[in-house]
Parts: structure tokens; sequence; C-alpha cells
């Protein structure tokens, strides 16, 4: 008896697995300090991990409604309102199973066969699959370290008159920059001036350091009617494994994600999205302190590995650091690195080159810092020994 190899669609058939699976199925296997994938080490907020498990046990456990429940849309609504200033609705919010599905709902919900959809590399690996997933093409504006500034001729250029729609990232996963104000009023007349829809990834958006705060796309003028707001309770309360984000847009503009959403996850679990309302609502001072806690542990990485000998980039935000190997005098490139400080070192890293669809940066390492004291104090150890190897 014989089977026929599944064709698959060729956006997934030769597609390889993603690198942050790849670094940390190789941690695991060596028993390398993972620095590689983002993801906290700590449990989360507790007050938040208990509304979770008394809502398995006392509240429904049952289909909640599809948009996701009144509590969580009213709670993020409320806390956009508080924190930013914007105006959206509880209508205007759809609860979905992570930032990634909110990504691909939008996609599927906006993207029509052959539309453009505009990008900035170094870029989350999710979006070009999803994108040629929903029938667009994308089109990769190219930014370069170390200032990654985006420029008018830049968009112009990337762009052409079948370009529908943004999909951009901010603060931006793996430079660790936060758009400037004028980088971001650029990109709104952009879109106002060529009608696009921009899709935001904000899932960074309380993870940002040095007293700055996070300007959203949506608030600039333009962007109300023609933005896709997304978070991820995720990242907000350092956990990640529970797969809670959502989306926000105008009305016209959320009625079709959720047709979209529908027939992806249709639903999230209800016990997270109860703990997720709760959360939102906690006090200003203890978003504060998660930041100030998050930055000096990038403040400790820092130093560890400038003491070592490495040359290390500003992080304004997210949970990640920049190594430049040439600036380090380390003569080689990322992967080389990255697959050398795995075996040599015990310390799983990313190279920035996997973030480019193609020309890609290769001189920079990405490394998470959002991890205990004496993991990230052993980790510079390791690289401390390995760069000394070198010498």
């Amino acid at each position: 008896m014989t089977s026929a190899a599944p064709h698959g669609h060729p956006v997934y058939r030769d597609m390889p697995t993603t690198i942050f699976e790849k670094m940390s199925a190789r941690a695991r296997e060596t028993g390398a300090i993972n620095l590689g994938q983002g993801f906290p080490d700590s449990q989360g907020p507790e007050d938040v991990l208990r509304v979770a498990a008394d809502a398995l046990l006392t509240k429904s456990n049952q289909y909640p409604p599809m948009a996701g429940l009144a509590e969580l849309r009213e709670a993020v609504a409320a806390h956009y309102a508080r924190h930013q200033g914007l105006d959206l609705m509880p209508q205007e919010v759809i609860v979905t199973s992570g930032a990634t599905e909110a990504i691909a709902a939008s996609l599927l919900a906006l993207v029509r066969p052959g539309d453009e959809v505009l990008v900035l590399a170094p870029l989350y690996d999710a979006y070009l699959p999803l994108i040629e997933r929903a029938g667009g093409v994308a089109r990769v504006l190219r930014l370069t370290p170390p200032d990654w500034r985006i420029s008018g001729e830049a968009l112009e250029a990337a762009s052409s008159e079948n370009t529908r729609l943004l999909l951009m990232n901010n603060p931006v996963n793996p430079t660790g920059i936060a758009l400037r104000t004028e980088e971001l009023a650029l990109l709104a007349e952009f879109c106002v001036a060529r009608d696009l829809i921009a899709i935001c990834d904000e899932v960074w958006e309380h993870i940002i350091f040095d007293g700055a705060a996070h300007k959203p796309l949506i608030a600039f003028p333009g962007m109300r009617e023609r933005t896709v707001k997304i978070g991820s309770a995720g990242k907000i309360f350092s956990v990640t494994g529970w797969k809670v984000g959502w989306m926000g847009a105008a009305a016209p503009i959320a009625t079709l994600l959720a047709r979209a959403h529908q027939f992806i996850t249709f639903t999230t679990p209800p016990n997270l999205q109860w703990a997720v309302a709760g959360g939102l609502a906690k006090p200003e001072s203890w978003f504060a302190d998660m930041r100030a806690a998050y930055q000096a542990s990038r403040d400790r990485l820092t130093a560890g590995l400038r003491a070592a000998g490495y040359a290390v980039n500003a992080s304004a935000a997210t949970w990640f650091v920049t190594i430049d190997l040439t600036a380090s005098g380390i003569a080689m490139d990322d992967v080389t690195f990255c697959a050398r400080i795995i075996d040599e070192a015990g310390v799983a890293a990313i190279p920035i080159s996997a973030f480019y669809p193609k020309e890609p940066v290769t001189h920079l390492v990405r490394l998470c810092f959002s991890k205990a004291d004496e993991v990230l104090d052993q980790a510079v150890i390791r690289l401390a020994a390995f760069r000394a190897s070198l010498a």
C-alpha cells in the first residue's frame, strides 16, 4: 500500500521551521541558556494568574462570544483611553488568540488578490507567509543600522499604485527601537495620501524604556478610520503562552476583522479573557514598575556584555538587545556566531539576518533580556569566555 506525498500549499510547502523554534529546540537539546526566543522565565503577575485559575473553576468554560467577552472588550477600550488617549469603543475591539492571529485575521479580511502590502524589514517572520496566503504581494522597505530610519523617498520607492496596506511593528522587534514621532507622522501622511489601511502590530507598546511614551499610529491625523491597532496580553503581562490578543479598528473595518476571525479560532479561552480584563485595569504604578524591572534587566545584560568586549546597540523598547559583531571585532557572520555560541558557550541567540526576506544585515545578533538576574549573569560569563577564546 502506498500513499501519495501531499502537494501542500506553495506558501508553506518549502517553508523551514521558524528560526525561533529552531534555536529554542537547539537550546533544549544542548542545555544552553536560551536568550533566543522572546519569553520571560517568570510566571507573570500572581493576581492575574489567580483570576484565571478561579474563573476556570467557577465561571463558564463554554464558548464565549465570538468577538470576545464584553468585559475584556470594555477593558481594552478603557485601557487605551486611559494610557494613550484613544477613543476606541468596546464594539470596535475584537479579541483574538494572540496577536499573530490578529495579524492573520486582518490580512485575510483586508487583502484582495494582488494587493500589495508594504512592510518594513527587519520584520516578524510571520508577516510574509500570511500576506502571501491572503493573496497579497509583499513590498519590502529595507531598513539598515544603526539608525533604522524611514524616509519619504524610501516609502515612495518601495510602493506602487497597487499598494493597499501598510503592515508595521512599533516598537520594533528585533531592533529594539521605537519609531520617532516624525517617522510616525510621515507614515500617517503616506497612508492618507495613498488611501492605505495600516495594520499596526503594537504588542510592545508597554515595554518601552527611559521615560518614553508609546505613540500609536491610530492617533495621528487621518488614521482613526484607516488603522487596525493590535495588542497582546502575553507581552504586557509576561504570559506569552496564554495567546490572548486583540485588534481595534473603526466599526466598518472591525466588522470585516470579526468575520475573518470567526473562521480562524472563533474564540479565546474565557478564563484567560476575564483575567486579562482585570489586569488591564491595574494602576499606572504597576505598569511603571514592570517597565522599570525590564529596563534594569536590559541594563544588566548590556553592561555585562560591554565589559566582556562586545559592542551592544542601544535598546529603547522590547525584551531585546543586539550585539554588533563587526564593531566587536568578531570576524564572522551572525548565523555562524549563533551556531558557535550554542555549541561552544552554551547560549542561544537569534541572527538578525533571519528577519530579512532578502539582502539581510548579517553582523547583528539578538539577545533576550527578560530573564532572571542569575540567568543573565551566567550567560554573560559564558559569552565572555567565548569572546576571550577568539583573541
